[in-house]
C-alpha cells in the first residue's frame, strides 16, 4: 500500500500549459500517473500532448475538469500571486487531495486557503513542497522517479533536496519506499509531520519511518511526543541547520530560530527524549533504519 497517493489516482493539472506545468506533466505520465485533465484558463477545448502520443484535455476551470474526467487530486504549478486562488478552486470542485508546489505564496493568503480547504474536507500538501511518490504506484510534483524504489520505509520531510539525498541513500542500500513525502517549509502548511505519522502508521506495508526536520518552529517536537503516543513503528530522524546563527533565516520562510523552541539542539533533545534514533548526517540514516528495523 502507500499514503495520500496510490493507483487510483486521478489528477489534474493546474497550469498545465506553463513551463513548469508541462515539464512536470511529462515526468509524472512516464511514470504512470493517471493525469486525466489540465487547467488553463483561457484554453479550455484544447489538449496537452504527453508522451508517446498520448493526450490529456484542458479545461478552463476546475468544476468543468473534475465533472468530466472524476478527478480526485490536483497539483499545482501556478505563479505565487494565483496559487491560493488555484488551492480555492481546487477545494471547491470536489477534489480530496491538492498538491501545491509553488513557492512564495503570501502567509496571508495561505492562512485564507488552508482554512477553505479544511472546511470542505480536503487535504493540501504544501506550498512550496516538492509534492510526493508512491515508489511503482504514482508521483505528483517534482520528487526525481529514477531514485525512489519499492520498498517497506515511509519517509516525510520538511526539506525537499534532503529528501532526495535521503531516499537515494536507501535506495542505493536496498531499502525501497511505500511514499515519500515533501510537506514544505513555509509557515502555514497543510499537512504536516503528524499527519503523515499517523497515515504510516496505519499503512500496512510501511515498517519504519525516515522523518527530516529542520531549525524553526515546534512542528517537530509536536511530532516526537505524536511518536511516543501513537506510533508503534520505529523512527529515525535527521534535523538540518545545526550551524544555524540564531535570528536568521536559512532556506525555508519557516527555517528561523527564534527563542530556544527552534534550534536544532532542542528538535534533536526532543526526538531522543521521545525514542527517536537521530543520524548525525544523511548518510547514516541507512545504517539507522537497518538496526531499528533488527
Amino acid at each position: 500500500m502507500a499514503i495520500f497517493i496510490d493507483n487510483d489516482t486521478r489528477l489534474v493539472v493546474q497550469g498545465i500549459t506553463g513551463r513548469d506545468g508541462s515539464f512536470h506533466t511529462r515526468q509524472m505520465m512516464e511514470y504512470g500517473t493517471q493525469v486525466v485533465a489540465g487547467v488553463t484558463p483561457g484554453k479550455g477545448g484544447q489538449s496537452f500532448e504527453g508522451p508517446d502520443g498520448k493526450t490529456v484535455p484542458i479545461f478552463n476551470a476546475m468544476d468543468e475538469a473534475v465533472a468530466a474526467t472524476g478527478a480526485n487530486t490536483s497539483v499545482i504549478y501556478v505563479p505565487p500571486a494565483f496559487a491560493s486562488g488555484a488551492i480555492l478552486e481546487a477545494a471547491d470542485s470536489g477534489i480530496s487531495f491538492v498538491v501545491a508546489i509553488t513557492e512564495g505564496v503570501p502567509v496571508l493568503d495561505m492562512a485564507m486557503a488552508h482554512a477553505f480547504a479544511r472546511d470542505r474536507g480536503v487535504r493540501v500538501l504544501g506550498p512550496n513542497c516538492p509534492g510526493l511518490i508512491s515508489p511503482g504506484k504514482s508521483k505528483v510534483g517534482i520528487l526525481p522517479a529514477q531514485i525512489v524504489s519499492e520498498g517497506p520505509i515511509g519517509v516525510v520531510s520538511r526539506s525537499g533536496t534532503l529528501t532526495y539525498e535521503a531516499v537515494f541513500q536507501l535506495t542505493s542500500n536496498g531499502l525501497g519506499q511505500t511514499t515519500c513525502v515533501g510537506i514544505g517549509g513555509d509557515p502555514l502548511i497543510g499537512t504536516n509531520f503528524i499527519d503523515c505519522l499517523r497515515a504510516f502508521e496505519a499503512d500496512p506495508d510501511t515498517a519504519a519511518v525516515v522523518m527530516i526536520g529542520e531549525i524553526g518552529g515546534t512542528d517537530e517536537q509536536e511530532a516526537a511526543q505524536f511518536v511516543t503516543d501513537h506510533m508503534s513503528k520505529p523512527v529515525v530522524g535527521f534535523i538540518a541547520g545545526q550551524t544555524a546563527p540564531p535570528g536568521r533565516r536559512m532556506g525555508h520562510a519557516g527555517a528561523i530560530i527564534s527563542g530556544s523552541a527552534g534550534t536544532a539542539e532542542e528538535k534533536i533533545k526532543a526526538f531522543e527524549d521521545n525514542g527517536i534514533t537521530v543520524a548525525q548526517r544523511p548518510a547514516d540514516i541507512v545504517g539507522l533504519i537497518r538496526a531499528a528495523l533488527a
